[in-house]
């Protein structure tokens, strides 16, 4: 055999596996930690590379452990787990925060709180005589899809030669139209705060989020950003400058009624990204009705609903924005839009902000 015919028959070289993702588990139980590293510690995909038993020993570990997710206890001897968490979103410099928390059931004002303060995610904590089993299962899954952090000297999109700008539209603004889902409610709060009190329009949101959070949903975004904030209902009329959002269990559209006047339309239809309320029906209505002077942003959170509807806004001449890769706890439905070529600006929250705030100054919509 000739050395060609050698390397010829020579097996591929095997992909080299992707670096396990990194984990600072943060409890004040020992039995906890201990059970969540040896339960998180067999999978290969996984690697505990610190434990702590409150924050402060948590942001000691920061100082010189490079991790990518912190999961993160509550309650805690000598401080919340959630008036410790910027400073920890801080001190990980890009390492994502995963609550796992008693406090974290459906429903608690703890979860929202958590959401708005930067956190990831949430899960409820089982007794510590259940952990396995599904919560195992869950558990994981979790921390797969939020992924690996992504470092300030990595912001830089992955496929950055993909990213094709479109141009921004001019002209006055009808409708802002924002979609998140995982990660979203931090980065709406950045965006809301950096945005003038007055822009001459009504704002719309669909965050993925179940039913009972909503109301709990709107009072936090309602104090954080510091703009009057409402759960909507059908045939509710849009109010400039006022966010309206979408309920739990409903997409929120828009239609013009026969008196001209501009109402909420709460749609129940199956959307293609089976998310209920999804991003993409709300786009495409605000796409139909304000053409271009409509404006969709898409922000933080898993999977692809929100592209269908900015597709929508393109055809119609509508402004699509999207979230940058580096503040983005998930980039994935911002990073859908953005290479697709959809997208007009791809950059963090308050910079999306400010970008309206120059096209809205001095244009009146009729």
């Amino acid at each position: 055999m000739n050395a060609a015919s050698a390397i010829a028959r020579r097996p591929p070289l095997e992909k080299a596996a992707d670096p396990p993702i990194r984990l600072l588990i943060v409890d004040d139980s020992t039995i906890a930690r201990a059970v969540l590293s040896r339960m998180l510690g067999a999978d290969p995909d996984f690697e505990i590379a610190a434990v702590a038993g409150n924050a402060d020993q948590a942001l000691e570990q920061l100082k010189s452990v490079r991790v990518d997710i912190v999961l993160l206890d509550v309650e805690m001897p000598g401080g919340s787990g959630l008036d410790a968490l910027p400073v920890i979103l801080e001190a990980g410099a890009g390492a994502r925060v995963l609550i796992v928390s008693s406090m974290a059931d459906d429903g608690a004002e703890t979860t929202v709180r958590a959401l708005a303060l930067g956190a990831a995610d949430t899960l409820p904590k089982p007794g510590s005589s259940y952990f396995a089993g599904r919560f195992s299962r869950v558990l994981a899954d979790r921390i797969r899809r939020i992924g690996r952090a992504s470092r300030r000297a990595e912001a830089t999109p992955t496929r950055k030669d993909a990213i094709r700008l479109r141009t921004m539209p001019e002209g006055p603004i009808g409708c802002i139209a924002l979609g998140a889902s995982t990660g979203g409610l931090h980065a709406l709060i950045e965006f809301l705060r950096a945005l003038p009190p007055a822009i001459g329009a009504p704002l719309l949101v669909t965050q993925h989020l179940p039913p009972i959070f909503m109301s709990h949903f709107a009072r936090q975004l309602e104090a954080a950003a510091g703009r009057r904030a409402i759960v909507a209902g059908h045939g509710q009329r849009l109010i400039d400058d006022v966010v309206h959002i979408a309920p739990g269990d409903a997409h929120l559209c828009v239609e013009r009624n026969a008196a001209g006047e501009i109402r909420a339309r709460l749609d129940r239809t199956r959307a293609s990204s089976n998310c209920l309320p999804s991003v993409d029906p709300m786009l495409a209505s605000v796409a139909d009705l304000y053409g271009d002077a409509a404006v969709g942003i898409v922000l933080s959170g898993m999977g692809r609903d929100g592209l269908a509807g900015a597709r929508r806004l393109a055809e119609r001449q509508g402004t699509v924005l999207a979230q940058d890769q580096a503040s983005a706890a998930i980039w994935g439905m911002p990073r859908a839009v953005a290479e697709a070529g959809l997208a007009s600006a791809v950059l963090p929250p308050p910079d999306l902000a400010r970008r309206i705030a120059l096209r809205a100054k001095g244009c009146a919509w009729k």
